[in-house]
Order: structure tokens, then C-alpha cells, then sequence
């Protein structure tokens, strides 16, 4: 499978500070990569080199065949990017917005109008189309952004942080959105901070800190790294505890912790819900009274602990990865657009 993006060896400097240092990537056709880290790990300034915003110290970039660094203005031809913060005119409309875009784009007219309406239904955002985006909720504005980043339906889509700050049920409206612009071809690199986006999103997972890789695989690759499924129960009574550690042990599993506080007993086992149905019917036999049990399966945020020894804290500086004020639109411009699109 060709590799539509392609990173070798990017380093970025600032000052003292190692931003980026040796950082490979490779994003095949019509894939998900996730660029996971925590906040300062180098993700944005990834992101920056490879949409041709940043030139980096050291290193060399491919989107869709074309060297970033010799010829930057035919590589963004092919590229779409949303930012960590959407990047809209609130004094603008949302299809107004969208038209804009095109324009930008070098659409004529007729054709960035009929994009834009296109792109409002498809992002369901026909209701509030022609209303100010001040008016927006979180979720609107981002898939707004996000439709904006593919006016031009671009090769390559970068989405740095998409999800950031919104409600699950944004979250998982964008995750829709996402899935289906993958399904119709669209090769994505994606920056976050929320493991469960990425292992619900991405094909292939790179960790980053300090600015290097320290892992690299499928979510499932990752998760295997830190060890299998775990066993947890929590019992009624203390005077369940030894019946419910001896059941374990009788069904395989010999690792068992106890925590007398809280009435929880844990224990690494493999087998699955075979596994578990077995030890259900031992702690039955042996009467004893349950409040909770679950199969726990390792997380990629287990992966991240075990590698960096420290959990991701999500953050929002109030800019893109363009370094642009997200609260940049103005009356005036807004003024213009309209006048140009009602004309």
C-alpha cells in the first residue's frame, strides 16, 4: 500500500528546546494514523512541518508524493486541515463561511455556493446553516471547522486535537463524521490527547514524548504490550473475601490482590468471557454474594502509562495549529463576505 504522508527524520528546534527530534511517520492510503501524546510532546509541531506552516530544522516530507519543503504550494493543494480550535468567522453564517473557504480555494462562484450547501447538510448543520456561527454550540463550530477543511476535497485531511473540549455526544458525532470521510478515501493524521478517540478511530498508533516515537503499532499491538484481561469483583461482605479469592484461584487464576478496604479482589487472567462464565459459576457454588463483577480489557490508556509513566492532560492555548486567535473574525470582514455572496 503506497504511503500517502511520509516523515523522515524531522527535528525542530527552539532554542534550547527540542521540539521534534528524529520523528518518523508514514501514513498508508485511506488510513487513520493517531499521533498520540501528551501536551508539549510535539504533536502540533508535527503537524505544522507536515501541512507546510513550519519549516523544520532537519528532515524530509511527502504528501501524496510531493516534497513539502521543494514545492509547498502544490503540496497544500492536496491537503485539508482542522485545527485545535475551530478557525470560523463567528460575524459570518456557517454556509458563509463555507463559501468563503471555497473562494479561497479558487472555486468560481457558483460552484463554492453549491459546495457550501452541499457540506451544510452533509454535517448537519442544515437548520443553523444561515445563522451566525456566534450562535454555534462547541460541537456545530468544530464540525463547521471540520467541513471547512474539506471544501476542496482535499487528498490528505490533518486533524490536529478535533475533539477537543467537546461533549461526549459531539465527540462521538464527529467520530461518525470522521469514520465516514475515511470510508470514502480520505487519508488522515490525527493528533489527540484522548486515547479512546484514537483506538476508536485509528488504524495504526504512534506515541510520542519529547519529541521522539516511543511506540509504535495497531491498538491492539499497543494494548497487548501491557498485559492481558483482568479479573475484578467486589463482594458483599468481608466474610466473602476468602470464598471469592479461593473461586479464583480454582478457576486459573493464581495473581489475586485483595483490598480489604474495599471489598475488591483483582486478578490477570486470560480466556475472556469463557473465563469469566466459568468463575461465575465457582462463585456461585461457593455462595458467594456479589456487588459488582467486570472483565476488564487493557486501554491505550494503559499503554500510556506503562510507557511514559504519566497520564495525557488535554489543553486548549486558545489557538490553532497556525497560531491564529480562534476569536480572529471581525465585522468588517464578515461584512464583505456577505456582500460577496449575495451578489
Amino acid at each position: 500500500m503506497n504511503a500517502t504522508i511520509t516523515a523522515r527524520g524531522l527535528v525542530k528546534r527552539y532554542g534550547d528546546v527540542v521540539a521534534l527530534d528524529g520523528l518518523d511517520l508514514q501514513v498508508p492510503d485511506g488510513t487513520v494514523l493517531g499521533l498520540l501524546g501528551p501536551n508539549g510532546a510535539g504533536k502540533t509541531t508535527a503537524v505544522r512541518i507536515l501541512t507546510t506552516l513550519l519549516e523544520p530544522d532537519e528532515g524530509e516530507v511527502t504528501i501524496a508524493g510531493i516534497d513539502v519543503r521543494a514545492d509547498p504550494g502544490k503540496a497544500r493543494q492536496h491537503i485539508g486541515l482542522s485545527g485545535q480550535n475551530a478557525a470560523v468567522d463567528d460575524y459570518l453564517t456557517g454556509y458563509e463561511n463555507l463559501y468563503i473557504v471555497g473562494r479561497l480555494y479558487g472555486l468560481k462562484a457558483a460552484d463554492s455556493r453549491a459546495r457550501a450547501r452541499t457540506l451544510i447538510d452533509d454535517f448537519a448543520l442544515t437548520d443553523a446553516g444561515d445563522r451566525p456561527v456566534k450562535t454555534y454550540s462547541g460541537g456545530m463550530r468544530r464540525r463547521l471547522d471540520l467541513a471547512a477543511a474539506i471544501v476542496a476535497q482535499p487528498k490528505v485531511l490533518f486533524l490536529d486535537e478535533p475533539t477537543t473540549g467537546l461533549d461526549p455526544h459531539s465527540r462521538n458525532r464527529l467520530w461518525e463524521t470522521i469514520r465516514a470521510l475515511v470510508e470514502r478515501g480520505s487519508t488522515v493524521l490525527l493528533t489527540t490527547q484522548y486515547m479512546e478517540e484514537a483506538d476508536q478511530l485509528a488504524d495504526d498508533v504512534v506515541v510520542v514524548d519529547n519529541g521522539k516515537e516511543i511506540a509504535h503499532g495497531t491498538p491492539d499491538e499497543l494494548k497487548r504490550t501491557v498485559g492481558g484481561d483482568r479479573v475484578e469483583l467486589v463482594v458483599k461482605s468481608h466474610e466473602d473475601l476468602q470464598a471469592a479469592e479461593q473461586a479464583l484461584r480454582g478457576t486459573g487464576l493464581d495473581e489475586v490482590t485483595v483490598d480489604r478496604e474495599t471489598r475488591r479482589l483483582t486478578a490477570p487472567g486470560s480466556g475472556g468471557p469463557d473465563m469469566l462464565a466459568g468463575l461465575l459459576r465457582s462463585l456461585g457454588e461457593a455462595k458467594v454474594s456479589l456487588l459488582d463483577v467486570s472483565l476488564r480489557r487493557p486501554t491505550l490508556d494503559d499503554v500510556f502509562l506503562s510507557l511514559t509513566g504519566h497520564s495525557t492532560v488535554p489543553a486548549d492555548d486558545g489557538k490553532d495549529p497556525a497560531g491564529v486567535d480562534k476569536k480572529a473574525g471581525t465585522k468588517k470582514n464578515a461584512a464583505r463576505t456577505k456582500q460577496e455572496v449575495e451578489s
